[in-house]
C-alpha cells in the first residue's frame, strides 16, 4: 500500500436519499420561520444591543454638540460646561 493510500483511506459512505430529503425539508421550514418571524428577531436583536450598549441623552448629545463647536471655534468653556459633559448617567 502507498502512503497516498493509506492518507486518503476512507471508506465511502452514501447518505441515504430518505435522510438527504428530511434534510433539506428541515432546512427549508427553519428558514421558512425566519423569515416569517424576522421582524420579531430583528427588534429583539435590537433590544439587545441597547441593553449593552444605550443610546445617549438629549443632554449628552446637546453637551457633545457644544464640546465639538467649542473645539472647533477655540473658545474655552467653563467647569460648569466641562462637568455636564463629563457627566453620564
Amino acid at each position: 500500500m502507498s502512503f497516498a493510500d493509506t492518507l486518503f483511506n476512507t471508506p465511502l459512505t452514501t447518505l441515504p436519499f430518505a435522510q438527504l430529503v428530511t434534510g433539506m425539508v428541515q432546512l427549508t421550514v427553519l428558514g421558512a420561520v425566519l423569515m416569517f418571524f424576522r421582524p420579531l428577531l430583528i427588534g429583539i436583536a435590537r433590544a439587545l444591543v441597547l441593553v449593552v450598549r444605550p443610546r445617549p441623552t438629549k443632554d449628552q448629545l446637546a453637551a457633545r454638540r457644544k464640546l465639538n463647536a467649542a473645539k472647533k471655534a477655540g473658545t474655552h468653556l467653563d467647569a460648569p460646561d466641562v462637568r455636564a459633559m463629563g457627566s453620564r448617567s
